[in-house]
């Protein structure tokens, strides 16, 4: 694919995020592509080189901020006539409620998901607690002389250690992975005020 092609692929598939993002990312690209020329790629290669379309437009939507969106998708191209003016003044008891519902949808989305993340990691701190508890429970009844009761407890601290150590990973893991969903989360409700322009 020329340079050229690529720069107006990139411009069809951005359409719908405000003007000045979509000059900087087309002059961005431009200028990246004709350095990796100037370093000997052919125009083909450096073109390739850039990475694929969807990462490009995923990445530019998710660093416009969502009030630029808003803001943008909100703006009328031209002016409201008097009719739409009313409609909109009207419609006001139906369209805000859908409104605010949306928003509190999106909102106990990300309270969920990072309540997830508190949750995991509150199982992790009270592994560690019960593997500190457990062991100094059982120094304690081994100095009184309770010998079973404190290896029942040395038992349950050991166990509650070994469980622990796994979790740190799972908790990692766990949190990356909602983290990201999270930012994809974001993305998708960024997609719906993106304008979309026509392409003809």
């Amino acid at each position: 694919m020329s340079k050229q092609e690529f720069l107006a692929r990139l411009k069809i598939a951005l359409a719908g995020l405000p003007k000045d993002e979509v000059d900087e990312r087309l002059n961005f690209y431009s200028e990246m592509i004709d350095d990796r020329m100037e370093e000997g790629f052919s125009e083909e290669q450096a073109v390739a080189g850039v990475g694929p379309m969807g990462n490009i437009v995923t990445q530019a939507v998710s660093e416009v901020p969502i009030s630029k969106l808003v803001k943008e998708r909100i703006t009328p191209k031209r002016s409201l006539s008097g009719g739409e003016v009313a409609l909109i003044i009207l419609g006001f008891p139906l369209w805000f409620p859908l409104l605010v519902a949306f928003c509190a949808i999106i909102f106990s989305l990300y309270v969920t998901l990072f309540s997830l993340v508190i949750a995991f990691w509150g199982v992790e701190v009270g592994l560690w607690g019960a593997a500190i508890g457990g062991v100094a429970t059982a120094a304690i009844y081994g100095f009184q002389g309770f010998a079973m009761p404190g290896v029942a407890m040395l038992g349950i601290g050991l166990f509650a250690f070994g469980a622990a150590i796994i979790g740190i990973s799972i908790c990692i893991a766990a949190s990356k992975g909602i983290f990201k969903l999270g930012g994809k989360l974001g993305v998708g409700v960024k997609r719906l005020f993106i304008r979309k322009e026509s392409t003809k």
